[in-house]
């Protein structure tokens, strides 16, 4: 039965909150004269923003009886990670970012709620987009996908399934 269920602590505040910094970040990577320094910012975004989800899903998880290491949540996490892991290596920023962690969410999201696979599709045209643009738009598509896509399905997600 634990195996059946969909994964449906993603943080939907918590989102929210990873996107508001996701901004934050957007603003002061637009400040850096350096690929390295813009490269530097949004991998202290990346840490800031696990530092948000992981509470997050946790009180989530706590709130809905389901703890954090079910069927489903194994899952989602062994589905997601990988490709999420995959992007820090790269410092082609932004598409292989966005690219790779809309991946993780796709992959992620077929343990979860409806609303996950399709922010993770978004995330993933986002990367598409930012690969096709020219280098100096990076930082746009890094605002509108970790910023913008969080707090618009973070939004969705904790109307339609709170948290």
């Amino acid at each position: 039965m634990e195996r059946s269920r969909t994964f449906t602590a993603v943080p939907g505040w918590g989102q929210v909150g990873m996107g508001a910094t996701a901004l934050v970040a957007a603003w002061l990577a637009a400040r850096q004269t350096s690929h390295s320094g813009r490269f530097r910012v949004w991998l202290a975004e990346a840490l800031i923003a696990l530092a948000i989800a992981v509470p997050a899903m946790w009180i989530k998880a706590q709130h809905k009886g389901l703890p954090l290491t079910s069927g489903p949540g194994r899952k989602f996490a062994f589905s997601f990670l990988p490709p999420v892991a995959a992007a820090a290596l790269f410092q082609i920023l932004p598409g292989m970012w966005l690219l790779l962690y809309g991946a993780g969410v796709v992959t992620g999201g077929a343990f979860s709620v409806e609303l996950v696979p399709m922010m993770g599709a978004c995330f993933m045209l986002t990367g598409v987009a930012a690969l096709l643009a020219p280098a100096a738009w990076g930082n746009a598509f890094m605002a509108a996908g970790f910023g913008g896509l969080h707090i618009l399905f973070g939004f969705l997600i904790g109307r339609k399934y709170g948290g």
